[in-house]
């Protein structure tokens, strides 16, 4: 059997509440030449009995026979991949019907792009969108790795987005040596800014994914943390000399990281409370 053009990778672990929504986004796909990985993390939850109510011959399930960390865990779903171009979709999250169809058109017409990231909804435990269309101020279109480089230091988050946003090629991630288990919040950026030592990025105005704000998660959980990991992860870009990061986007990032900052946690409470009341 020869390899897909495009593995999606799920890693999932306690998943069961949200994990079926997100394997049937990513069957869901118009593209047909897609296989689907799912690691199953040790779950002791309803995960492993979910799995096995999906029969669709481009699903394959992996179980780890012990918890994993994060990083090795989701670099191990990408090693058992077999397709040429690689999506990383959390457990939790959704996808466009077209998602997978037009990053891979992106990625497939111009070995020179390197990334390709769409916009995204925020929605909350429930599927209810907290935000449309979220992501790539001023990143839409083409852009050469310099140009994102800057603006990502000059944002003072991750504007960007997660990974279920973004289609990368399986060679480049290898050779950037996959999720830095270094970093612990900022892990997908980390991984964007490896990726874009290998060519352009193109970020799509369209949303075509979803991320989910859930009261437990990593991100609602990252506070003080995250924005530490987020400021040196920002300076460090912005001391490298090869990016040629200018002092005002320096300035300008430091001035915006706690409006980031803020912005998410707002969601992040919202969410909360629409929970509480659920």
């Amino acid at each position: 059997m020869s390899a897909a053009a495009v593995s999606v990778c799920i890693p999932a672990y306690q998943a069961g509440r949200y994990l079926a929504d997100t394997v049937r986004s990513v069957l869901a796909q118009t593209l047909d030449d897609v296989e689907v990985v799912v690691l199953d993390n040790a779950s002791t939850d309803e995960t492993p009995d979910i799995l096995r109510g999906f029969t669709d011959p481009r699903l394959r399930v992996l179980r780890n026979d012990r918890v994993l960390p994060l990083a090795e865990n989701w670099n191990r779903v990408v090693a058992e991949s077999r397709g040429r171009f690689v999506k990383l979709v959390c457990a939790d999250d959704l996808l466009h019907p077209d998602c997978v169809r037009r990053q891979y058109e992106v990625l497939a017409s111009d070995p020179a792009i390197a990334l390709v990231c769409a916009r995204r909804d925020m929605i909350n435990e429930a599927g209810e969108v907290l935000a449309a269309n979220r992501g790539l101020r001023g990143l839409v279109g083409r852009q050469p790795a310099g140009t994102v480089i800057r603006k990502i230091v000059r944002h003072g988050g991750n504007p960007l987005g997660e990974p279920g946003g973004a289609l990368f090629r399986r060679e480049q991630f290898d050779a950037v040596g996959g999720f830095d288990a270094r970093w612990k919040f900022p892990m997908d950026l980390a991984l964007w800014i490896g990726l874009l030592g290998h060519g352009d990025f193109v970020g799509q105005r369209e949303s075509l994914a979803a991320f989910r704000v859930r009261r437990s998660s990593l991100s609602a959980r990252a506070q003080r943390a995250e924005y530490a990991e987020q400021r040196a992860l920002s300076e460090g870009l912005a001391s490298d000399p090869g990016w040629g990061v200018r002092p005002v986007d320096r300035l300008v990032g430091a001035a915006m990281a706690p409006g980031a900052r803020l912005r998410r946690q707002a969601l992040f409470l919202v969410a909360k409370r629409q929970g509480e009341r659920g």
